[in-house]
């Protein structure tokens, strides 16, 4: 599949010539760290946390369930299930709590049902906030579990992922947890279900080496980062200069890693049409 792109028309002469407006009484501004416009936050919010330059913010898992869901239709699978401590490691268990503070979640993925444009599907969404995304067994349990109850249901899984890979603080544990949901994603897959990946920044180890790069259709946000290792250990290993854009989304585009980069603005009615192309005739 090709890169989808849109053309975006400047909302106002300030923002064509790309200058400030001048912010409302009490409200923030935020600065795009790429291209370094200030604007108002509710600009950025207008506009899905996306800047015109086409810098895409970070969301929170339940921000982008909200975008991407119908109103009202996501209901929450396994939200009992949090982090734990396994192997006692020091320091964890206040580093979980401040995350849990943090996010307001009790694990680093949200898990549910949720339909989209009247199709239903399985859906979750990795939050960076707890813990950077990162994979322990509650957040490997809980996917898991998903893909075993939409292979149950007859019902096709959207995840979004956003991680910093397996969780150090679980060892040999946290790394079980990719051969688990790789395990879960197949039999969901002998059951002719489709699973759609959707990498955002940054997707990244253990998250990367298992359910996020098996989707039977793989999608990715602009310049969103994607890989294994990280540029610096890559290249400390092989010994040779990286090309320009290594890891980026557009890159594994170019490579045939992915099937398609879909602007955030794009991505429910991209989404829909895929559901709809792909959904089951009973």
């Amino acid at each position: 599949m090709r890169e989808i792109r849109f053309p975006y028309q400047p909302h106002n002469r300030l923002e064509a010539e790309g200058r400030t407006a001048e912010p409302l009484h009490g409200e923030a501004e935020k600065t795009c760290p790429n291209c370094h416009v200030t604007m108002k936050e509710g600009f950025f919010r207008s506009r899905g946390w996306t800047c015109s330059c086409g810098y895409h913010f970070r969301l929170g898992a339940r921000q982008r369930i909200a975008m991407i869901a119908d109103k009202g239709s996501f209901q929450e699978l396994f939200e009992g299930i949090g982090c734990r401590d396994p192997l006692a490691f020091p320091g964890y268990g206040e580093k979980a709590a401040k995350a849990r503070a943090v996010s307001g979640e009790r694990e680093s993925v949200i898990t549910g049902t949720a339909c989209i444009d009247g199709m239903p599907c399985a859906l979750f969404a990795m939050e960076a906030g707890f813990m950077m995304g990162s994979m322990g067994t509650a957040c490997g349990e809980k996917i898991a579990r998903l893909f075993e109850y939409a292979a149950g249901s007859g019902l096709p899984v959207i995840g979004f992922t956003v991680s910093g890979g397996a969780r150090m603080q679980e060892g040999l544990l946290s790394l079980m947890q990719m051969a688990k949901t790789s395990g879960a994603v197949r039999r969901h897959s002998r059951q002719g279900l489709l699973y759609i990946a959707v990498l955002t920044d940054p997707t990244t180890g253990g998250v990367t080496a298992s359910f996020a790069m098996e989707g039977d259709i793989i999608l990715a946000e602009p310049g969103a980062t994607i890989g294994f290792a990280g540029a610096r250990v890559v290249a400390q290993t092989t010994r040779q200069p990286l090309p320009k854009g290594f890891q980026s989304a557009e890159s594994l585009l170019e490579h045939g890693f992915i099937d398609a980069i879909v602007p955030r603005a794009m991505m429910r009615k991209a989404l829909s049409s895929l559901l709809a192309m792909h959904r089951r005739v009973i």
